[in-house]
């Protein structure tokens, strides 16, 4: 069903009030007192073309706005300005009056993503729907939001069958943000995997930092690497955790989210990311869900698991029972370079110490 004109009440244009160059051109006529017979000898045309553009029936051609400039005084661009102006008006009346109510309806999924973009600029709060469904089109690169789950986002398209959480158009709307907030990033001109090893230890340095300059910090380090690096808001219907993508001049996009804010999640996860993108795991679009396991997530974890932490040292320490003292915690945690909640985290993972509280980030 398709919604009509006054249904959607738009941003006040009217079919009424699109005006056609025609009716500038009778006025100009009325102020100076010509007739369009007149105007007919002056330009070259039959009357019945200068009517007909005055009743709106006919537009103004570059070719007929050179002739008025010459037979009025009134410069080509203005009547073309007029022309223009009228067609785009047109276009965007006729593009309101043809969304359907599932496209609107789909605004209702992305209510949450809505929120955020608004609050970022990209769209304008409280606007109607129509208005809104149209600034979503420009922002998805999309004609038809309906056709957004046949959009094919590599991964994140085929692990939708493994997450029944998952909304494609959620999904796609984050997506789009993770590439918009990262496209102002300047990094460095190729990848370098290399460099992103030999950062590791620097990297792990950064969580002893205050926690409003993390990101920033993380982003400078990342950028060297020629990896754009962003942390972004999370919304329900996209349970994802990172989004790796190589851009078109050959660089990388990483994204991650703070969908369960401790601390140490976040560092085990951003390691976790690093080791797909070093694993290779990004040569196509990669989204790193929360649910879903296999081989490639078995072995990004382990691998973050031992850039954290040493394993053999590890094995040793629990082995020793030294988990029963905070005081050697902290002294093993010290050893490894972490935070001492990055191993508090893992040993109450695998059930050595109980649950208790632990940092939160608060930040996105």
């Amino acid at each position: 069903m398709i919604i009509m004109e006054k249904e959607l009440n738009t941003i006040g244009l009217s079919r009424d009030f699109i005006i056609h160059p025609g009716e500038t051109l009778a006025e100009v006529l009325e102020d100076r007192e010509m007739s369009q017979k007149e105007l007919a000898i002056r330009t070259g045309m039959t009357e019945k073309h200068i009517s007909t553009v005055i009743n709106g029936q006919k537009n103004i051609s570059s070719s007929f706005a050179k002739k008025l400039e010459y037979a009025l005084g009134i410069e080509t661009e203005f009547w073309m300005n007029l022309q223009a102006n009228y067609e785009r008006e047109l276009l965007e009346f006729e593009e309101l009056n043809n969304i359907s109510e599932q496209e609107v309806g789909i605004l209702k999924n992305l209510k949450e993503v809505l929120t955020k973009w608004a609050e970022f600029g990209w769209i304008e709060k409280d606007a109607n729907p129509a208005s809104t469904v149209l600034d979503v089109r420009m922002l998805f690169g999309i004609s038809n939001l309906c056709d957004t789950p046949k959009m094919k986002y590599a991964a994140a398209f085929r692990a939708q069958s493994k997450n029944t959480n998952v909304d494609p158009y959620v999904l796609f709307a984050w997506q789009r943000m993770c590439e918009l907030l990262t496209e102002s990033i300047d990094v460095a001109e190729e990848v370098d995997l290399d460099l992103l090893r030999a950062k590791i230890p620097e990297i792990k340095q950064v969580m002893f930092m205050r926690a409003n300059q993390i990101q920033h910090k993380l982003t400078s380090i990342f950028a060297e690497c020629g990896i754009a690096f962003r942390i972004v808001p999370n919304f329900k219907g996209a349970p994802v955790q990172g989004f790796i993508k190589t851009t078109e001049d050959g660089a990388l996009i990483l994204c991650m989210t703070l969908r369960q804010k401790f601390a140490d999640i976040f560092w085990f996860t951003l390691f976790h990311e690093i080791s797909h993108i070093l694993n290779g795991d990004a040569k196509n679009d990669f989204v790193d869900f929360d649910s879903v396991s296999g081989e490639k997530e078995a072995k990004a974890d382990k691998m973050a698991g031992e850039f954290l932490i040493d394993s053999n040292a590890y094995k040793r320490f629990v082995r020793d029972k030294k988990y029963t003292s905070s005081r050697e915690i902290n002294e093993f945690a010290e050893q490894q370079n972490v935070r001492d909640y990055i191993v508090q985290g893992r040993l109450m993972k695998e059930e050595f110490i109980p649950w208790k509280a632990r940092p939160r980030y608060e930040w996105a």
